[in-house]
This record gives C-alpha cells, sequence and structure tokens, in this order.
C-alpha cells in the first residue's frame, strides 16, 4: 500500500486546526505520516494539538518546531525531506486552512496517480464559504509569469467538470509522487512566501512531468471570496519582489525581457495607485528581486 506524507506548514493556525484535523482523520485511507511543520510553535499549540489528535485520530504524525518563521517554502522542505526519510511514496502538500470534503480524497488520488500514471493530482477547490470555485485547474502565463486558476461562480459548470492535464495549480492541495522531489528538487526558499508554488510546477512542467486535474475531489478552502486582491505590505513586497525573482530564474531570451517589462510597466500602474508606504514598499520589492542570487 502507497504510505503518504502529508505536509502542512502552520503559523498561527489554531483556529482552522480542528476542521483540517477532523477531515484528515475521516479519510479511507489510513497509511500516512502527518507532517505539521510549525513556524508559530507554542505551548499553546503543543496542547491544542493534543486535544484535538485525541478527539480526531490521525494514523500516525510528527509536530515539527522549525524554529520560528522560516517561511512557507523552508516549511514545506522540512517536511518533505521528513516524509521522503520515512520513505512515503507520495506527498501531498496541504494547506490547514481547508476541510476535506468526501472521506475518499486520498485513495481517490492515489488511484489517479498510479493506474493513470499522473505524477501530480490536483483537486477542485472551492470557497468555504459560499462554494464558488476557487480553483479548478489553471494555466501558466508566461507573458505576464503568472499562474492563473480557472475559477467561477457555479461548482458544476460543465467547465470545472472535466478532468484534464493543467499546466498550474497552487499547492494548496497537490500529490506529488516522491520521484518528482527527487528529480527536480523540493521548494525553493529564496521566496520565503508567493510565487514558491509557481516555482516548483513550472520545474516540474520543464523537467516533462504532467498535473491532472480530478473535478470529482472537492476541498474547501476558508479565504473570503469577497476579499479582493491582497494588498498588503507583505504581500506587495513578497509577491512582487519574487515575481521579479522567479522571471529572472527560470526564463531566458526574449521571454525574459518582455515578462520583465510587462511587469516593471504594471508595477509602475500599481505604484502610481498606492498611498506612500505601499510606494516605497513596491520599490523595495522591486529592488531586492533584482538582488537575489540565481544559481546556475
Amino acid at each position: 500500500m502507497a504510505k503518504i506524507g502529508l505536509v502542512t506548514v502552520l503559523y498561527k493556525s489554531d483556529e482552522v486546526l480542528e476542521g483540517f484535523l477532523r477531515t484528515v482523520s475521516y479519510q479511507d485511507h489510513k497509511d500516512y505520516v502527518l507532517y505539521l511543520v510549525d513556524n508559530s510553535a507554542s505551548e499553546k499549540t503543543t496542547a491544542l494539538l493534543n486535544s484535538l489528535i485525541l478527539k480526531y485520530p490521525v494514523t500516525s504524525y510528527r509536530h515539527i518546531d522549525s524554529g520560528g518563521n522560516i517561511g512557507v517554502a523552508a516549511g514545506n522542505n522540512l517536511g518533505i525531506k521528513a516524509a521522503l526519510a520515512d520513505n512515503c511514496t507520495d506527498i501531498i502538500l496541504l494547506n490547514n486552512d481547508i476541510e476535506i470534503e468526501q472521506q475518499y480524497v486520498f485513495s481517490k488520488m492515489l488511484s489517479v496517480s498510479n493506474e493513470m500514471k499522473e505524477p501530480i493530482v490536483v483537486p477542485k477547490i472551492l470557497y468555504c464559504d459560499n462554494r464558488k470555485v476557487w480553483m479548478a485547474g489553471g494555466n501558466m502565463d508566461n507573458i505576464r509569469a503568472l499562474g492563473i486558476h480557472y475559477h467561477g461562480d457555479d461548482e458544476n459548470d460543465v467547465q470545472f467538470s472535466k478532468a484534464k492535464h493543467i499546466t498550474y495549480a497552487p499547492t494548496c492541495f497537490m500529490l506529488i509522487k516522491a520521484e518528482v522531489f527527487e528529480n527536480i528538487g523540493t521548494m525553493d526558499e529564496k521566496y520565503f512566501a508567493y510565487y514558491d508554488d509557481t516555482d516548483f510546477v513550472y520545474r516540474a512542467c520543464n523537467y516533462g512531468y504532467k498535473m491532472y486535474y480530478e473535478p470529482s475531489l472537492t476541498i474547501l478552502h476558508k479565504v473570503s471570496s469577497s476579499s479582493g486582491g491582497d494588498n498588503s505590505l507583505f504581500y506587495i513586497y513578497y509577491g512582487n519582489r519574487n515575481k521579479i525573482y522567479f522571471i529572472r530564474k527560470n526564463y531566458s531570451g526574449l521571454r525574459k525581457w518582455f515578462a520583465l517589462f510587462y511587469t516593471l510597466v504594471s508595477r509602475g500602474v500599481f505604484y502610481l495607485k498606492f498611498d506612500k508606504e505601499r510606494k516605497l514598499k513596491l520599490l523595495q520589492a522591486v529592488k531586492d528581486g533584482f538582488k537575489i542570487p540565481v544559481d546556475n
């Protein structure tokens, strides 16, 4: 039987852990280890986890103190490396602000992966509050250097109900064969947060791996469907810094220069709309995006 490593990164996640652990515990595939990589470890969180796991038993788990907020990419890598060391055949990267709707999600994803020889499999992801489609696969727009979700209002819309190969999906919930990490490496920790999953998926596709979207499986994501674009200083900095680093790292020739040109022009438009604090943060992001060393 396939052994799954479930890797999730905690950061002040106490409020969402009960729903997360409850739906993990209900899964019919029981051969797994849950790696809870904690970027904000505390005695309170440890006590909460101990209490919830008594209430919602999981097969096996490890609560890993990362030592501080080392970022999403580095946190995922701690869990991925632990799972590979424990001889997990498959790894699911998953957020903890999600709930798994069906009891057979793990087993069905494994079945699709093994029987159809699909190395990367993702489900349909819905907003938890209204069941609108947050992600039904996606594609990589190389002109804008942007991973685009297919999304919409009706989860049963025919365009979201077809199983297919895709070129982009976030790692909110993604099954990945262990061999993928062995061949292309783990997450690039220079990203810290944002674009780390875009980079990983891009490298996987360039290596020749395909991603498969399985619409019969649904995950509920606890993000607000009415929140709009993220205008926080954190996102303005890391989203823009990392976009530039992604282009410099992964593109070459005309694609690279066109993507950089588009990015700088569009950031200029954003700059004109921002207040002073956000303007300064955006300028710092662009500057730092060109400073990050690119490994050859």
